[in-house]
This record gives structure tokens, sequence and C-alpha cells, in this order.
């Protein structure tokens, strides 16, 4: 441009180069067509081992891939994996793409805590491991976890342990309206009934420290220690127990081990998400009031559940139904019975 009076210039005259942050960016994105599948089977600080494949022999190590961003990406779930996908030594995988989940067990620490966490993604049932003594079963615990199967998409079952030193029967019966399927095992004994309920699924077990599930674990998985080290191994160290980790059963599927909790807060869990559960129920709570919590008398005087069992003649609809209902209400709402 020849030199001009500057007073005689104006914007159309000036060349300005953009700077890298100006620049237009595509929002094309890679398909990853060729991603391959794979199982999260555990995860420590920024890394995740993954079954490619779901093929436990078939172990490799991954990251996140950055335009995931903040994505969550938690144990049991279903990712696409991208890079060096041959699990040998010192090799990296990007996790690319986490596939829809098919439930989700989530907690929060305690009742007040406004984050929640999801503790396995795609189990298909949830093993409620309860001592019968020492220590003495928690039915609150057992409650609290009921809430957390019927909200987040999986199947209870009780796993009853150490039945050489208290019967069953009672306990049993507590639960025998909401129709939880029970195994009743010993220290001392392999469990067929269990093995079965097991094999093929995708099996998420919780319950406190001193249950016996590390006795559960290492009974269905023979090599649950070197299982536990392998997916383990990029804790560098870290104690292995506080995470949760998949571990495979020797005749098909999956046991996610969970540590020992002390609380399982349902602070993400509404009434409401508890009733649904409940589908000849569900309809009826639509006519409460608003801000009802379902317990009925004194607290909820004008619930309607109660109108049900008049009107509904369905074996669905029972009194033992309706109290089962309202005890797990009652846990949610931190009520002691």
């Amino acid at each position: 441009m020849a030199r001009r009076d500057w007073r005689t210039l104006d914007e159309s005259d000036v060349r300005v180069r953009p700077g890298k942050g100006s620049r237009p960016r595509s929002k094309l994105r890679p398909a990853h067509a060729d991603a391959a599948a794979a199982m999260v089977l555990a995860v420590d600080r920024g890394r995740w081992t993954c079954a490619v494949d779901c093929d436990p022999d078939r172990v490799v190590t991954a990251m996140r891939a950055r335009e995931l961003g903040r994505t969550p990406v938690v144990v049991g779930d279903n990712v696409r994996l991208v890079g060096d996908v041959s699990g040998r030594p010192d090799t990296l995988a990007r996790i690319v793409r986490v596939d829809e989940r098919s439930s989700v067990l989530r907690r929060t620490a305690d009742d007040t805590d406004p984050y929640e966490r999801i503790v396995v993604a795609n189990a298909e049932q949830l093993l409620i491991v309860t001592a019968l003594a020492d220590p003495p079963p928690r039915t609150g615990f057992i409650d609290r976890c009921l809430v957390a199967c019927y909200t987040g998409g999986l199947e209870p079952l009780l796993c009853l342990t150490k039945a050489d030193l208290a019967t069953p029967d009672e306990l049993l019966a507590g639960y025998a309206d909401l129709a939880v399927p029970a195994v009743v095992t010993r220290h001392d004994e392999d469990s067929p009934e269990l093995a079965e309920r097991l094999r093929g699924r995708v099996s998420a077990l919780v319950g406190h420290s001193g249950v016996g599930k590390s006795t559960l674990v290492n009974r269905m998985v023979p090599e649950a220690d070197l299982a536990t080290g392998v997916v383990s191994a990029i804790g560098k160290g870290r104690h292995t127990s506080v995470g949760a980790v998949a571990l495979a059963l020797p005749d098909g599927g999956w046991v996610v081990d969970t540590p020992g909790i002390r609380s399982f807060g349902l602070a993400h869990v509404t009434a409401d998400d508890i009733v649904g559960a409940f589908p000849e129920f569900a309809e009826a709570a639509e006519e409460c009031p608003s801000g009802c919590g379902h317990l009925g008398p004194p607290g909820d005087p004008d619930c309607a559940l109660d109108a049900v069992l008049a009107e509904d003649t369905s074996t669905a609809a029972t009194a033992g139904r309706l109290a089962s209902l309202r005890r797990l209400l009652s846990s949610r709402a931190g009520i002691e019975p």
C-alpha cells in the first residue's frame, strides 16, 4: 500500500492477521469408526484399565481423550478405544466414546451431600452382602441399597453370609412382600445357587466391612488377588480395595467388587423416584398433594396411597407391599423405624 496520510485511512485499509485464538475451527470431529469396544475394569488417577471386547485376557491401559472433557468414565462403562490396544507394556490407548448406560448405581456420602457418585455402570444386578451375625444385619443399609437398585435400574439380590452362626428366617420374612431374591451362604461351603445367579451376568457387590464380602469374592474368583493386582497395577502401590474393580468369573460374567462402605447416602433420590418402582401405587401417587412424602398419617395425612388398598382388588397392591414401600421411604428420609 502506498504511503498515505493516516487521516485518510479507514478499517478497510488495515490488514490484521488473525491470531490462533480467533481462527475459525471446524466442528467436524473424527468418527472413530474403527474404535475397539471395551469394558472399564478399574479407574485410578487418570488411567482406565479396560478389557477389549470384554475379554479378560486382553487388558489395556487407556486415557480419556481430550474431546471428552470431564465426561465421567466409571467401572462397568462400555467404551470405545483408539490407539494402541495391544496391551503391551508402556502402551496407552485413548477412550474416545462412552456408550449409553443401561443402569447406574449411585450414592452420596450422606443424605446432606449434594454430589452424587457413580459407583458402577451397566451392572445387571446388585448383590447386597449382609452377615446374619458378627456383625448383626443392618436392615436400614439393606433398604437403602434396595432404593438404589429400584431407582438405578438394577435387580437386587440378597446374599446372607455366616449362616453357620444364625438362621436367616426372620430377616427373609421382613423382605417377603418385596419379593427380593436371596441366597444363603456359609464360609466353609461353596454356594452353587449363587454361582448360577452370577453366571454370564455383570453383578456388583456392596456390603459393610466384615460381612464376608472378600471371602465370597475369593471363592467366586480363585485368582482374585492376582487379578486385582493386574487391573490395579497402574496404581503404583496404592491399596487395591480403595476403588471398584471388575473381576472375570471362571464360568463367564463379571463381578464388580466395591470397597466396604460405612454409609449409603440417598440425597439424589426423591420420594417419587421410589414410588415409581411400585407400579401398583405409582398412578395413585400422582394424586397426592405437592411435596407429599407418601409416608401416610400423621406426617402425610392426605397421601393417596392408602386409598389404593381399598380400591385395588389385585394381588399386587397389598398392605404388606405398602408397608414395605413406606419403610424404604422412611429409610431414604433418614427416619428410624
